[in-house]
């Protein structure tokens, strides 16, 4: 009798397929149970926001892993008090997966690696050549989804600034000379667009970093659209799609004596700076799973073509996902590396 039992307790368990201190559990029908997954959001929003814009995600998270041999018992999301607190959870592993910023992904990429890079929508202007961006229209937004954007170096209209403009427009070389006597309006030292990248810029043709004479830092980009349409700064550093936002304001709101695209023009284009993303900790228990990978990335792309899941990630400004690639972030490892040299 004795015997029998263990047989079948020995049967009963192969059938269920349960192994000890494993994450995951494999039913008879293929169905693995998982106990929890974590979920950190980055601060992009206050925690009140982002948890009410969330909390539907739980849900179809469960029923589109479930389609796909996964039944997560629970959900857990919790907002970082910073990004930093973040990427400190995916490095911990009390974190299984993170809504982080570039940046700081690759301060914590030892610990975690990208599942899923941000979509969103592009602008009809991608040239690295800043004349194709002076075609005499602003630009606009497109149906086209972009897993990066540029910083651009925007010349206004002032009496520098336009020369500056046109001196590139008739496919002048700008000198060194020429940008350090320009007053600029930039942003604080964090800023990706506003600080970052244009400083990368400026090293990469220059060999000089942000060693400018007339930098000027700013709170906030409309502060520097504000000193740029005054003639305070002769030029603004900024994301590519700030006239698309603000052309409408340059004149009521700004001071400007003209439309937008007849005062400004384009004088630098930087090199593409990858949206945030969805990473992954490698110290997490059950993101060892490759197949759990693959279907929890799936699973969060197919939730943001629907419109339940495009109005809950709108809370990150974000419109899609895209299977993301580590190197796509080499250039934030350069900005830091700049950050760090400029301390």
């Amino acid at each position: 009798i004795m015997k029998k039992h263990i047989v079948s307790a020995l049967s009963m368990a192969l059938c269920l397929g349960l192994t000890a201190g494993s994450a995951v559990t494999v039913f008879a029908d293929d169905t693995k149970t998982i106990d929890s997954l974590k979920i950190a959001f980055s601060p992009y929003a206050d925690s009140d926001t982002i948890t009410t814009a969330t909390e539907p995600l739980e849900d179809l998270l469960k029923e589109t892993l479930l389609t796909k041999g996964y039944d997560v018992e629970n959900v857990d999301m919790t907002v970082g008090t910073s990004y930093t607190a973040v990427g400190q959870a995916l490095s911990a592993g009390s974190a299984d997966i993170g809504f982080i910023s570039g940046g700081n992904y690759v301060l914590f990429s030892d610990d975690c690696d990208v599942l899923l890079t941000a979509l969103r929508y592009a602008i009809n202007k991608d040239s690295d050549d800043p004349k194709d961006w002076n075609d005499g229209t602003i630009e606009e937004n497109t149906d086209e989804m972009s897993t990066y954007y540029r910083s651009i170096i925007l010349a206004g209209p002032s009496e520098k600034g336009q020369a500056l403009l046109e001196k590139v427009n008739n496919g002048e070389e700008l000198t060194w000379d020429d940008l350090n006597d320009a007053t600029w309006a930039v942003m604080g030292p964090t800023s990706a667009s506003g600080y970052i990248y244009p400083s990368l810029w400026l090293n990469e043709k220059y060999g000089k970093g942000s060693d400018l004479a007339n930098a000027v830092e700013s709170d906030s980009y409309t502060t520097s659209l504000a000193r740029l349409a005054s003639g305070q700064a002769d030029v603004m550093v900024s994301y590519g799609h700030i006239r698309t936002k603000y052309a409408p304001e340059w004149q009521e709101t700004f001071g400007g004596t003209d439309e937008m695209v007849n005062q400004t023009g384009v004088i630098g284009v930087t090199d593409k700076i990858y949206n945030d993303m969805i990473a992954y900790s490698k110290t997490s228990d059950v993101m060892q799973d490759e197949d759990f990978r693959q279907a929890l990335g799936d699973s969060f792309i197919e939730i943001a073509n629907t419109d339940e899941g495009k109005d809950i990630i709108s809370v990150f400004s974000q419109v899609g996902y895209e299977w993301g690639d580590d190197a796509n972030y080499d250039g934030e490892r350069e900005a830091q590396e700049l950050l760090k040299s400029m301390e």
